[in-house]
């Protein structure tokens, strides 16, 4: 497991730095995910949620308890998962691309479209796990956002949820149990119903438009690194 910044972590070390690089990690994350900068508080909440989960993982090291644990296995295969995609969520993307996915999937940028969905809200992926697996809450968590969404557009979807969540809603079908993941943590998404409408110019949704071949080029990078690693071991299943 690696800190913030990527050095290996000293359980026995007590002393623990948060670097205004590491605070301006933090900052950009949100960013990505909610679509815009994050208010002083927000901020301050994500540096003490931070420095919180640094205690305790540090605890945890100490105390041996990420030998042989199913939920510190998922946690790093999920981190590989990021390492993967990481050069897509910074790399500059031209007009003439975004042109190009805009012309590739016109029906995902359709003007007047709405959304009617209901979730369920999991802090983290390890409580929506959990819950998939019959250990934890099937019912989600109490969280002060609307339950459900009836005949709602992209930009008051965004506008509750963040621009990540946004993008992955507006590329799915209608179906049961999708997991998507938001600024507030991760939600099982029933999308009973979605209205197309027609697709505008780029000018005039580029930031959507950008959101979501992020997200799509993200996890086609991820696939294509599973896929190299995969070949190199042989698996048994016995």
């Amino acid at each position: 497991m690696l800190a913030l910044v990527g050095e290996p972590v000293d359980p026995s070390e007590r002393s623990i730095t948060l670097s205004r690089e590491q605070q301006a990690g933090l900052a950009l994350a949100f960013e990505r995910t909610m679509g815009r900068a994050p208010t002083d508080a927000e901020l301050d909440a994500r540096i003490g949620q931070w420095v919180r989960e640094e205690v305790l993982y540090r605890e945890a090291l100490r105390l041996g308890l990420d030998r042989g644990d199913p939920v510190v296995r998922r946690r790093l295969a999920s981190k590989m998962d990021e390492l993967a995609s990481a050069e897509v969520e910074t790399a500059a993307v031209s007009d003439d691309v975004l042109s190009r996915w805009l012309q590739d999937h016109p029906g995902r940028f359709a003007e007047g479209e709405r959304f009617t969905f209901s979730h369920s809200y999991y802090p983290d992926e390890d409580a929506l796990h959990s819950a998939l697996d019959g250990d934890g809450r099937e019912e989600g968590f109490p969280i002060s956002l609307p339950p459900r969404m009836d005949g709602a557009s992209y930009e008051e979807v965004k506008a509750v949820f963040g621009s990540k969540f946004a993008a992955r809603i507006a590329r799915m079908k209608p179906t049961r149990s999708a997991q998507l993941q938001s600024g507030f943590g991760w939600h099982l998404v029933d999308l009973e119903e979605r209205t197309r409408g027609r697709a505008r110019p780029l000018g005039d949704m580029r930031e959507r438009v950008e959101a979501d071949w992020r997200s799509s080029t993200a996890a086609a990078r991820r696939e294509k690194a599973f896929d190299l690693l995969h070949k190199a071991y042989t698996v048994d299943i016995e």
